[in-house]
């Protein structure tokens, strides 16, 4: 059984589209572990529009937050205290993909970053990186980080249109596989999310 933990190097980079897609290609299920949102639009529920509920289940988080902030401060903005130990993935005999908070050093706790939690948990790493101004320094930056904890990344999902010289430079420094890409779209839904699963098969044996 494969899971899969879906890194960003940032927030709003396609964590959540990409998580979508991996779902998908892996006939997998989806885990947001603390989301911080409007309940409406949080990454669950856009989750839930993305994917078939008759093949993949979308697991509850264990925090969900109404502010659109870092976990740390929105739970003290609503008087919530996170428990770590509280945040388990769930039982499921499917394949899971579990989304990121943010960047890998979002801190869920004053004192606890993101990478601190979802290290302790048996996965593989995928991380997404999204085409602007900075975007290089960002990558590698994420991507020392995890390899400093002792972190494998199965690969890169680049955002955006190909960029040679920024994705040359990331993957040679870096020496993670290229994964896959995601283009820009008019709209994303379900069939776009299908469209991407059938074109990245031939990617499967990176995270078999």
């Amino acid at each position: 059984m494969k899971n899969i933990i879906v890194a960003g190097i940032g927030t709003e980079v396609g964590k959540t589209i990409a998580a979508a897609i991996l779902t998908t290609l892996l006939n997998g299920d989806y885990w947001k572990p603390v989301q911080c949102g409007v309940d409406g639009n949080c990454d669950s529920a856009i989750m839930k529009k993305l994917l078939c509920a008759k093949k993949h289940r979308v697991h509850p988080p264990a925090y969900s937050l109404k502010m659109d902030a870092s976990p740390h401060h929105a739970a003290r903005m609503e008087n919530i205290c996170i428990d770590l130990q509280a945040i388990i993935p769930p039982e499921t005999t499917s394949p899971l993909i579990i989304e990121s908070v943010g960047g890998v050093y979002v801190p869920i706790l004053t004192e606890s970053l993101s990478i601190d939690l979802f290290k302790t948990w048996k996965c593989q790493w995928i991380v997404v990186s999204k085409h602007y101004l900075g975007s290089i320094n960002h990558t590698l930056l994420t991507l020392d980080a995890l390899k400093r904890h002792h972190i494998p990344v199965s690969g890169i999902i680049f955002n955006g249109e190909p960029n040679i010289d920024s994705e040359t430079a990331i993957l040679r420094n870096s020496r993670v596989p290229f994964f896959n890409r995601l283009l820009p779209e008019t709209s994303i839904n379900r069939q776009t999310i299908q469209r991407y699963a059938k074109q990245w098969q031939y990617q499967l044996p990176l995270i078999s």
